[in-house]
This record gives C-alpha cells, sequence and structure tokens, in this order.
C-alpha cells in the first residue's frame, strides 16, 4: 500500500532523514558517475565524436538532475517518476560507455569502472523506489499548517457543540 498525501511527505523526509537531495547516498552515486564521465570525454578520439560525447554528457548529467528535480517535488509518488526516469539515463550512460569500446575510443580499463558505477547507483535507485512505496507514516505527523497563527492572528477555536 504506497503512502500519499502530506503524510506520506513527511513519512518519507523523516525517516529518510534528508534535507536535501545531495544527501542521497542515489544522487551522491549519479554526482560521481557524472564527474568520471566528463572526465573520461576531455581528452582522446571520443572527443572527437561528438555525437557519442554530447550523448554521454546528456544521459550521465540527466541522472542526477533527475532526482535532484524528484525530490524537490515533494511527494513520493512523484519522487518515484523522476528516479525511474534517473534509472534509465544510468542505463543509457552504462551502454553509451560500451558503445565508445566498440567504437574503439575507449578502453575496457576506462570504461569497466564507470560501468560498475553505474550499477551501484541503479541498484541503488531500485533499492530506494521499494522504500518510498513502502514508507509509513511516521507516528507523529507535524502539525497541520491551518492550525498555525498567521499574521498574528489566533488560530479558531473548535467547538464541542453542534453547529445550527
Amino acid at each position: 500500500m504506497a503512502v500519499t498525501g502530506h503524510a506520506a511527505c513527511s513519512a518519507f523526509r523523516v525517516v529518510a532523514g534528508a534535507r536535501s537531495h545531495e544527501e542521497l547516498v542515489v544522487w551522491q552515486l549519479a554526482q560521481e558517475l557524472k564527474l568520471e564521465v566528463y572526465k573520461l570525454l576531455n581528452a582522446g578520439p571520443i572527443a572527437r565524436d561528438f555525437d557519442l560525447r554530447d550523448q554521454l554528457r546528456r544521459s550521465g548529467s540527466s541522472a542526477p538532475r533527475n532526482i535532484a528535480e524528484g525530490f524537490g517535488r515533494f511527494l513520493p509518488g512523484q519522487f518515484i517518476h523522476y528516479l525511474r526516469i534517473a534509472n534509465g539515463e544510468l542505463k543509457e550512460t552504462y551502454d553509451a560507455l560500451g558503445d565508445g569500446c566498440d567504437r574503439g575510443y575507449l578502453t575496457r580499463e576506462q570504461v569497466l569502472p564507470l560501468q560498475r558505477l553505474a550499477k551501484r547507483a541503479s541498484k541503488a535507485i531500485g533499492n530506494f523506489i521499494s522504500y518510498l512505496q513502502h514508507a509509513k507514516p511516521p507516528d507523529n505527523p507535524p502539525p497541520d499548517d491551518r492550525t498555525k497563527p498567521r499574521h498574528g492572528r489566533r488560530p479558531r477555536e473548535q467547538s464541542s457543540e453542534p453547529e445550527p
């Protein structure tokens, strides 16, 4: 059973303990892969294959961006959607790295560590999606904002008498 709404948002923020997407292991792994891909693309024959270079640059940078965007959506269901997109980008990066080897631009020694990192990030995303799908709201959810005073006003008092 998926958790939805305000309680779901609170549940995943409180239990996951992350206040920023940068604190998430899934984002950290995707970010590390992105930076390693950038290093790889700066030199050698792959730098002259504009299509492959640009494809790797786009897919490598897209995964951490999608994780960040999903985190900013606040609701687990929307976050899961962006995590799935990020996972697809990781798989695309993995495949494009293999293509670089097939074309003779990169060596297996250059590519294997990055492909392992892409697999690790992908597995972490899968585990995180599973966690979000099964997260339960906390026992003490944050108070409803409507009961807080606004601009010096006092909250409405609840009457135990029935309304006319």
